[in-house]
């Protein structure tokens, strides 16, 4: 087991950083290369590159009332959160298809559901 992931590319976590200016203010966030990499893949499915992507996530997040002390934890939980939804077909494997254009409320009132059930 531990061989798929000791032998796997040590870029993958490799942390970097990157710059992005939100609301005329420079931040940094510092994550590992494979998140960087699934950012960037959800940002293209909408046409936006990363930074614009984080940007409106950042927004959206605010909007919607969240606390963002931990940013970097959050765009974390949102790559691996896509993989999640990809691997249960919510989120279709073609590009093509933008995460927009998806029907965010079923999703997320089906997935309720399922929680539900687990917990009963």
């Amino acid at each position: 087991m531990c061989k798929l992931f000791i032998d796997a590319d040590p870029e993958l976590w490799r942390s970097a950083t990157h710059s992005l200016r939100i609301d005329g203010m420079v931040t940094s966030v510092r994550m590992e290369n494979y998140f960087w990499r699934l950012l960037e893949e959800i940002a293209q499915r909408d046409g936006m590159n990363t930074a614009q992507m984080i940007t409106r996530l950042y927004h959206e997040s605010i909007d919607a009332g969240h606390d963002l002390g931990n940013f970097t934890s959050f765009l974390r939980v949102c790559a691996l959160r896509y993989q999640a939804l990809q691997l249960s077909g919510d989120i279709p494997p073609s590009m093509d298809v933008p995460i927009g254009g998806l029907d965010a409320q079923h999703i997320l009132t089906r997935e309720s559901a399922t929680h539900k059930k687990q917990v009963h």
